[in-house]
C-alpha cells in the first residue's frame, strides 16, 4: 500500500488532486508544516483509533487532540489509538503517512470540525515525506466523511 495505493485511488477515481512529495520528513505535523511552509493547525492530522467492534480514522486540524470526554459522549467508548506496529495493517499506511483515502480496508471516516476553519488543508498521502493539498468540503467528498466535534483546541 502506503503513496502507491494513494496514487492508484487517485487515479481509479479520477480525482482532481496531485501527491506533493518533498525532501524531508513530513512524518509529524510539526515537520509537515515546516516543510510545506504553511501553518501546523493547517496540516490534516489522521489519526487511527480502535473501537470494540472496528477501527476509525479521525482527520482534524493539526494543532488539535482528542477531547476524551467527548469522544465518549459521541461514540459511547472510551478513545484508544491504534497501536503503531499495527497501523499499517489497519490502514495501509504506515506511522506518520496515514491517508484518510487509499485505504487498505474500508474504515469510517469522521472530519473532526476543527478543519472548517480552514479552505484547504493537507493530509498525508501514504509516505512520510508526502501529502495532498484538498479543499475541506472536497475531503468530505471523497471520504464520506462523517462530521464529528471530538477535539480539543
Amino acid at each position: 500500500m502506503t503513496v502507491e495505493s494513494v496514487k492508484k485511488y487517485i487515479e481509479e477515481a479520477d480525482l482532481d488532486l496531485e501527491i506533493i512529495e518533498v525532501d524531508t520528513s513530513t512524518a509529524t505535523v510539526e515537520l509537515a508544516a515546516e516543510a510545506l511552509g504553511v501553518q501546523p493547525a493547517q496540516i490534516a492530522k489522521t489519526m487511527a483509533l480502535r473501537l470494540k467492534d472496528r477501527d476509525i480514522l479521525i482527520v482534524a486540524k493539526g494543532d488539535v487532540k482528542i477531547d476524551n470526554k467527548k469522544f465518549r459522549k459521541y461514540f459511547k467508548e472510551k478513545a484508544r489509538f491504534i497501536r503503531a506496529e499495527e497501523l499499517e495493517e489497519a490502514t495501509g499506511h504506515p506511522v506518520g503517512g496515514v491517508c484518510p483515502f487509499g485505504l487498505s480496508k474500508p474504515l469510517g471516516i469522521y472530519l473532526d470540525i476543527s478543519l472548517k476553519e480552514f479552505d484547504y488543508v493537507y493530509p498525508a498521502a501514504g509516505g512520510a515525506n508526502t501529502c495532498v493539498k484538498i479543499g475541506v468540503g472536497y475531503l468530505e467528498e471523497i471520504t464520506k466523511g462523517t462530521w464529528v466535534d471530538v477535539c480539543k483546541g
